[in-house]
């Protein structure tokens, strides 16, 4: 009967066996040790971000421009598709197993080890699944290389770029992850968030890098920019419109004061948020006066539900465009060419929604974004005020509803739920004082507070990246990307500290299951 029970999935086991993988290590691995691949990774990512991709013709569309900071990849490189397909596939095997489509139980150390084998799997599918569409009129061939190998082995070409950097890409989260510190998917959003952040702060180059510096076309960074356009205008001009564009900036101008503050709102607020948590006593059963605290924090899925959100809305806009947009997907019937579920006006290299389903999911990029339309009574998209409004409230309402979502399908399948987390306290020697040491009794206390402060954390985080989409952030980072970064490496400190306590004290590796 045990056998029938099994899920489908395990006819995938002889390949999950053989498929090429990092392998674990043996032993523990130092901090230093672990330090160094990290930061190897970052550099090898680094250098992958400046490897254009060979044999791409000049016109470039980029389908996941408006959520590029965080899905860790390149425009036009060879990690131009960055972490997309890790995160995509992801959500796909969560949906499935929080939905009991499929029939594995992630407390079982097997059915475990199918899940993260399939997952593997899944990755590779979905690097294909958003490599091949790219190259029909986004990454299209040039003419040159079309000439020497033929279109069919041209495209074939920039298809296999995408894969090996994709790949890569996921066998440098997974290193990092059994040799380095922290996560490498968290590690690639925060380097890549900083590095526009940085640029959105300080870029002396004009807006349009083609034309010279005016007051229409002052330094791109909110620094020089706002220098600069205090020092050229006169009083009329900061009147007529001067001070808008200095606190809001314009379609051209992002980097204003205001997402400034919004940018900073959200790294103090996330710090505040990050740091309450709830404290359960522990005491050890044996040793007398050993006693302890576990934590239960407030964001306690971390700021991980609000990638897989990230990620969900990108294949949303990803696929809407393929379905208007491609020669072959736009003719499908009922799918083909539907304004209903996006409308999109490629003619001037945007790939940004203009109606339908995804324009109300798509980005609020700031004030300028919504409520300036509002005001003057709507029209830059060709939209109604109250649908700007109800753009608005749609957005932030899936913002915070899926990340509540993901939370949830988070602690379950990575051992933070309250039955993994008693049987880790139990497992360590610890119990809570007044309660009998049984993890069926830790599992009930657990009970009151992991399942609730889950719901809140996904809520805080999805209404947090929200509201920073809709105030506007520095260097078109996004909300999401911003509020994930601070989040990062809020966790990467505390990662960095555990990792130096379990290097003094090797007896609390066993308690941080390391051993």
């Amino acid at each position: 009967m045990a056998e029938e029970k099994k899920s489908r999935l395990y006819v995938l086991k002889p390949l999950i066996e053989r498929w090429p993988a990092v392998s674990k290590p043996e032993g523990h691995v130092n901090f230093r040790t672990k330090i160094i691949w990290t930061a190897l990774c970052l550099i090898i990512y680094f250098i992958l971000t400046n490897i254009l991709i060979y044999g791409v013709s000049g016109t470039v569309l980029d389908m996941f421009a408006g959520f590029r900071a965080i899905m860790a990849g390149a425009s036009g490189s060879i990690v131009h598709l960055g972490i997309g397909p890790i995160v995509t596939a992801s959500i796909i095997l969560q949906l499935f197993v929080g939905a009991k489509i499929i029939n594995l139980d992630l407390t079982k150390k097997e059915d475990k080890a199918i899940y993260q084998g399939t997952q593997k799997v899944l990755v590779i599918v979905m690097i294909l699944v958003e490599a091949i569409p790219q190259v029909y009129g986004y990454l299209s061939p040039s003419p040159e290389l079309i000439g020497m190998v033929g279109g069919g082995l041209a495209s074939t070409i920039i298809i296999t770029q995408l894969f090996i950097g994709s790949f890569l890409v996921f066998l440098m989260d997974e290193l990092i992850s059994k040799w380095g510190i922290g996560s490498g998917i968290s590690l690639f959003i925060a380097a890549g968030v900083s590095q526009a952040i940085f640029t959105g702060l300080f870029n002396w180059i004009p807006t349009q890098s083609s034309l010279p510096y005016s007051i229409s076309n002052p330094p791109a960074g909110v620094i020089p920019g706002s220098y600069y356009l205090t020092s050229q205008m006169s009083l009329g001009e900061m009147v007529d419109g001067g001070f808008q564009m200095l606190f809001i900036g314009h379609q051209g101008f992002q980097n204003a004061i205001v997402p400034l503050i919004g940018t900073l709102a959200i790294f103090f607020i996330v710090v505040y948020t990050e740091s309450s948590r709830i404290e359960l006593p522990l005491a050890h059963g044996r040793v007398r006066g050993a006693r302890g605290r576990y934590p239960i924090r407030l964001i306690y899925a971390s700021n991980i539900p609000v990638i897989l959100m990230a990620a969900l809305l990108a294949n949303i806009n990803m696929f809407a465009l393929l379905f208007y947009t491609h020669p072959t997907l736009s003719n499908l019937p009922l799918v083909g060419k539907q304004w209903w579920i996006g409308g999109y006006d490629t003619t001037a290299g945007s790939t940004q929604p203009v109606m339908g389903g995804a324009w109300y999911l798509s980005n609020l990029n700031g004030i300028n974004g919504w409520l300036m339309p509002i005001l003057s009574g709507g029209i830059p998209g060709g939209h109604a005020p109250w649908q700007y409004a109800l753009k608005v409230i749609i957005y932030l309402s899936v913002m915070i509803f899926g990340s509540i979502l993901f939370a949830k399908f988070w602690i379950e399948t990575t051992d933070m739920g309250p039955r993994a987390v008693a049987r880790q306290i139990q497992n360590s020697g610890m119990q809570i004082p007044g309660f009998r040491r049984d993890p069926r009794v830790l599992g009930r206390v657990l009970e009151r507070y992991i399942p609730v402060v889950t719901i809140i954390g996904g809520a805080a985080v999805g209404a947090l990246a929200g509201f920073a989409d809709a105030v506007g952030t520095i260097g078109n980072a996004s909300g999401t990307g911003v509020l994930l970064t601070v989040g990062i490496m809020i966790n990467m400190y505390e990662q960095i500290a555990k990792e130096q306590a379990m290097e003094m004290h090797p007896v609390l590796r066993g308690f941080f299951g390391n051993e």
